[in-house]
């Protein structure tokens, strides 16, 4: 049966069909045939989707949509140019800060290259940075985003998993430190091997002190959400929708930017992409759940361990094998058909669940830069109207802080399972 089912899903994937019409017509073909009942594929789609935590997934969406609708964004990258000053590089050092404080607020990696991409890229352009290596960090700082809370992948994972959904956002703060200080020591050495320009900025003290009044409001986004999941006031859930509350509340009465016409355009981005999103969710329930018909998690799990019982191997092994898949499948789609067949694996072998689970993101989010499904350089490539190959060219440079921290968070389980420990026993 699971033969059958992998063969059609590649075949469509082959052809160019969508991944979730992938994922749905493989598995109601192999029910069908199989002499299932044909309200199995209705019933298990949509169970998939009666979960609460996945209520979080439209809401963080919505509140991201509605901050970059009232202008947050440029008041940020301008208030972190003034910190930073006339270093070398500064720009390109503004550009992965920014990513990091806004993936307080998205949630994902491509919202963050939608929200602030062209503010990245224009800025550096105009600073006289090469295009390509301006879209190619721009990318390689968006995978910060998935990792730091708020997390729609880590969300979907835990959901799926069976994972704290608090701990696993909580565990993504240390890393996600981890790999913003790697990308900014890598743009510090190109900056000094290669002579990056100095920012043009001008530093004066009430200039700074107006642009930090005015980006309160805004920083203090990423506090509450982190704040209210730490406290246990919230769930990920409710502090999406408090997110939400406090976006218009910002965008109406203090900035005074967010219209009716910003709050509709705003709806209109989360429906579509949450329709997207849940689509995969629900079709990729379906083929983890044939699969499972065929046991073949127990099967994976039983090669796995028979493998190794050391559980830094199987992580490895792991790494290898979720680079691969991130190359050729989507990444929330790969959480959903991968995670409930390597996770009890692994888990039985002595990997703390919450390390996996940033591992396992992790690894994905890197795939977000690779070719051929790599959507992150496809949605570069809209922004800049560059040829894909150039986009490349200019990512490649930074796979080695995202190689080398998601080598380092595999060989120290402490940077994902210590915060969690401390703030939430």
């Amino acid at each position: 049966m699971s033969l059958i089912l992998i063969s059609i899903f590649v075949m469509l994937l082959v052809l160019g069909a969508p991944i979730a019409v992938c994922l749905g017509l493989s598995s109601a073909i192999v029910i069908v045939t199989h002499g299932l009942p044909v309200s199995v594929v209705a019933q298990r789609s949509l169970n998939a989707l009666d979960s609460s935590p996945l209520l979080a997934v439209p809401l963080f969406i919505f509140a991201a949509s509605l901050l970059n609708a009232t202008g947050v964004t440029t008041h940020l990258f301008e208030l972190v140019r003034m910190m930073f000053g006339r270093i070398r590089g500064a720009v390109a050092q503004v550009s992965i800060f920014v990513s990091l404080i806004f993936s307080g607020i998205s949630g994902a990696a491509l919202a963050d290259i939608g929200a602030l991409g062209a503010i990245q890229i224009n800025q550096m352009k105009a600073q006289g940075y090469r295009e390509d290596f301006a879209a190619g960090l721009t990318v390689a700082a968006a995978t910060i985003g998935p990792i730091f809370p708020p997390s729609i992948p880590i969300i979907i994972y835990a959901s799926v998993a069976n994972v704290s959904a608090v701990k696993l956002l909580i565990a993504g703060i240390i890393p996600a430190l981890l790999l913003t200080a790697l990308l900014m020591i890598q743009v510090a050495v190109i900056a000094r091997v290669k002579g990056l320009p100095r920012d043009d900025v001008r530093v004066e003290p009430r200039a700074l002190t107006r642009k930090a009044l005015i980006s309160f409001p805004a920083l203090m986004a990423p506090v509450l959400l982190i704040g209210g999941l730490v406290s246990g006031y919230f769930g990920p859930t409710e502090v999406a929708g408090v997110t939400v509350a406090y976006a218009m509340l910002i965008g109406i009465f203090i900035y005074r930017s967010l219209s009716l016409r910003g709050i509709l355009g705003a709806l209109r981005e989360t429906a579509e992409s949450t329709a997207n999103i849940l689509f995969v969710v629900s079709t990729a329930a379906l083929f983890a759940w044939v699969l499972t018909l065929d046991q073949v998690p127990m099967k994976v799990s039983g090669l796995l361990l028979g493998l190794s019982d050391n559980p830094l191997v199987l992580l490895f092994l792991v790494n290898i094998l979720l680079l691969l898949v991130g190359m050729v499948l989507e990444s929330i789609a790969a959480i959903l058909i991968i995670a409930p067949i390597i996770a009890p694996a692994l888990t039985a072998a002595g990997v703390d669940p919450l390390q996996l689970g940033i591992v396992f993101v992790l690894n994905l989010m890197i795939g977000l830069l690779t070719p051929p499904v790599g959507m992150s350089l496809y949605m570069i490539t809209i922004i800049t109207r560059m040829p894909i190959g150039r986009v490349i060219a200019g990512v490649m440079p930074f796979f080695i802080p995202l190689l080398l921290s998601l080598l380092v968070v595999s060989a120290v389980p402490a940077l994902s399972t210590w915060l969690p420990e401390l703030l939430m026993n």
